[in-house]
């Protein structure tokens, strides 16, 4: 017989549900936009299933909402292999469906005032294709691709737009984060994607009219996106809706589609340096946005499958989203009948916690223009033979560059290449990393952010070549991969493309050399001139790249002996290299952000992190003028500059996690 007892927790729950149904009406649910802390649950139903949501009750759902206390909650209804985890009179339900899952979370979710939203796979449904064929990306040697569905066929139409407006209308839906689409998007050459071409397609990239064939899909991509949305709002007006990683640095294209927030899952390892990255690109498309850590490491990352993250390394995940103004939320995985472990109830509301003591000092803020980092939609969609991301490596210049510069205690912000006219001016410092291709649009707005005052850093072989004229050298042969290293305390290996080239009269500030010996004079690696109002530096190797694969000290320490002369902080920040500075104003105050990544996790055979250690010694110096007040957050601590060597200091007692310093001036 079935125990019908219950914890002290979730009688708790219960008896706050009660009182909630007895008293007033539920609060209202926020919308996405002011949305700040989430929960992601998907199951991607199959046909084997045979218990799905026999263990979801009320009291489970009361009990985790009264633990972690999410503004949203994503939970799975359609996942890649394309079965309904709803009774539907629409799609294919999951044969193995013992309870209607959506409508408990939907019950709970909406007396307790927490938006509930979908997980919804839109271009990969593998039963769709199954069932229907015709409806299947065709490949270029004409087979029909057996997971992903056509943007220029019917699907959307008769089955996904149907799907949506039944559970919107049955659940009473807050919005769906669409999973399965930009990155599950490739070539289609189905006849009607054929026809509408209107000449012979090439075939792969060694074809001529390559990049022109990548943009017309591209072009029905946005146009598939922009039909079902528009048609989903006709019908379901405040229905909000996002195609996962849609204008992220996987679609690094001006937002001009009629979604209603942006969000994207980012899991593996290193996941930090992934979540630097997007926070910052996401923060710059002026739409709502949030990122999703996964609460686990995927069989990717290791040998056995599954390994649960410890609260203590989601916090310090969400800690990088959190300060770039962006709403975090956390996936995890229930059993397949919906029954969530208690113990990852306990670390989400270990994690809620976290968030909700730095939201005053993290939500809605702006930034603080110090260094610009250019993202290259332009080299990505010329190169990469891709429609969208991810992109792997191809992004690493800019990954490299984002890590390099953070580990100098410096703000920085990504800088995308549609948004460089709006955004230049606004910045002492811009790093243009080593792109293959950046474009003489890219390069004529730089040209003139330096005439005008600006600081540029250009790096890589080829932008060496592209700004050659105005940097005043004379390449003496073509790039070429070479052995290369720079002098330090101990040699930092740099090896990779570079340009050889004459200095003429540019003063040379890096030199490189072939081998383990520094003797020789070496070739130059970088030099800087005067251009106009401004300075400019062009190093001629790949160190985004470089740096994105070693992370090594020599490294940095030659970009931040580069940038150094050309840039001086608002607040100079001296700390170990693992604390992340980020500059941000909120209602007329200056906030400076300090996240400890301290053994942030980086490697498969190191999962999980359960200990970040606090960090002491750590100072902020304002110059000359001294502010009037400094209150370290959430705790409230107010501290007293003292005047060093002519410059106002604050001293950090203990940087355990993320401190934000609140600066009146």
């Amino acid at each position: 017989m079935q125990s019908t007892s219950i914890t002290r927790r979730q009688f708790g729950a219960l008896f706050t549900a009660t009182a909630i149904a007895a008293g007033q009406p539920a609060p209202a649910r926020l919308r996405r936009s002011e949305s700040y802390f989430g929960l992601h649950f998907d199951l991607h139903p199959n046909e084997k299933d045979t218990v799905l949501g026999r263990d979801v009750t009320e009291a489970m759902v009361e009990n985790l909402l009264a633990q972690v206390r999410p503004d949203f909650v994503q939970y799975d209804s359609k996942g890649h292999p394309g079965w309904l985890g709803w009774p539907s009179k629409v799609g294919p339900s999951a044969p193995g469906i013992v309870r209607d899952s959506l409508s408990i979370w939907r019950k709970v979710t909406a007396r307790r005032g927490v938006a509930l939203y979908i997980h919804f796979s839109g271009v990969w449904d593998s039963q769709a294709v199954k069932l229907h064929p015709e409806w299947a990306r065709v490949g270029p040697k004409g087979d029909p691709e057996p997971n992903q569905t056509s943007t220029f066929g019917p699907y959307v139409d008769e089955l996904m737009i149907p799907e949506l407006r039944e559970a919107a209308a049955k659940y009473d839906l807050d919005g769906a984060w669409v999973d399965g689409e930009c990155w599950a998007t490739n070539p289609d050459y189905i006849e009607a994607a054929l026809k509408a071409y209107g000449k012979p397609a090439p075939r792969s990239s060694k074809d001529p009219g390559w990049n022109e064939w990548l943009e017309f899909q591209r072009e029905q991509f946005r146009k598939y996106v922009r039909h079902y949305v528009d048609e989903v709002h006709k019908t379901n007006p405040r229905f909000q809706i996002a195609s996962n990683w849609l204008y992220s640095t996987f679609v690094p294209e001006e937002p001009n589609l009629p979604v209603d927030f942006l969000s994207g899952d980012y899991l593996g390892n290193a996941s930090i340096s992934t979540a630097r990255l997007e926070a910052r690109y996401m923060g710059q498309t002026g739409r709502p946005w949030d990122l999703m850590a996964w609460g686990f490491q995927q069989a990717q990352s290791n040998a056995i499958g599954h390994v649960h993250k410890p609260a203590v390394q989601l916090q310090q995940e969400a800690s990088v989203v959190l300060a770039q103004s962006g709403g975090f939320q956390i996936y995890y995985v229930p059993t397949r009948a919906g029954y969530f472990e208690e113990s990852h109830v306990r670390t989400m509301a270990q994690v809620g916690k976290y968030c909700r003591s730095v939201q005053p000092v993290s939500q809605h803020t702006e930034t603080v223009p110090q260094i610009g980092v250019v993202f290259s939609k332009e080299t990505l969609y010329q190169t990469s033979n891709k429609l969208f991301g991810g992109w792997g490596k191809a992004s690493d210049p800019a990954r490299g560059w984002l890590d390099l510069l953070l580990g100098c205690q410096w703000s920085v912000d990504v800088l995308p290449d549609w948004k460089l006219d709006r955004l230049a001016a606004r910045y002492p410092c811009i790093v243009l990393p080593d792109w293959a291709a950046p474009g003489q649009r890219v390069k004529e707005l730089l040209l003139q952010y330096v005439r005008n005052g600006g600081k540029l850093l250009v790096c890589g072989a080829a932008n060496a070549e592209l700004f050659k004229v105005e940097a005043g050298i004379q390449p003496t042969k073509a790039p070429a991969d070479v052995p290369a290293f720079v002098p330090g305390e101990v040699l930092g290996n740099v090896t990779g493309r570079w340009l050889d080239f004459d200095a003429g009269t540019a003063q040379v500030v890096a030199r490189r050399f072939p081998e383990l010996d520094t003797r020789s004079a070496g070739s130059p690696a970088a030099v800087s001139v005067g251009v106009g109002k401004g300075s400019l530096v062009v190093c001629a190797g790949p160190l985004g790249t470089v740096y994105a694969a070693t992370h090594a000290a020599p490294v940095r320490r030659l970009a931040q002996g580069l940038i150094a002369p050309l840039f001086q902080p608002l607040v100079k920040v001296t700390a170990p290299p693992s604390v992340e500075v980020v500059l941000r104003r909120k209602d007329g105050q200056l906030l400076v952000h300090l996240l400890n990544a301290t053994d942030m996790q980086v490697a498969g055979d190191y999962s999980t992190v359960e200990f970040v250690p606090p960090l002491s010694g750590i100072r902020l110096s304002f110059g000359a003028n001294k502010p009037k007040s400094v209150k370290l957050m959430p705790a409230g601590q107010a501290v007293e500059p003292v005047l060093e060597n002519g410059n106002w200091t604050v001293g950090i007692p203990s940087l355990e996690m993320h401190l934000v310093a609140v600066v009146v001036t």
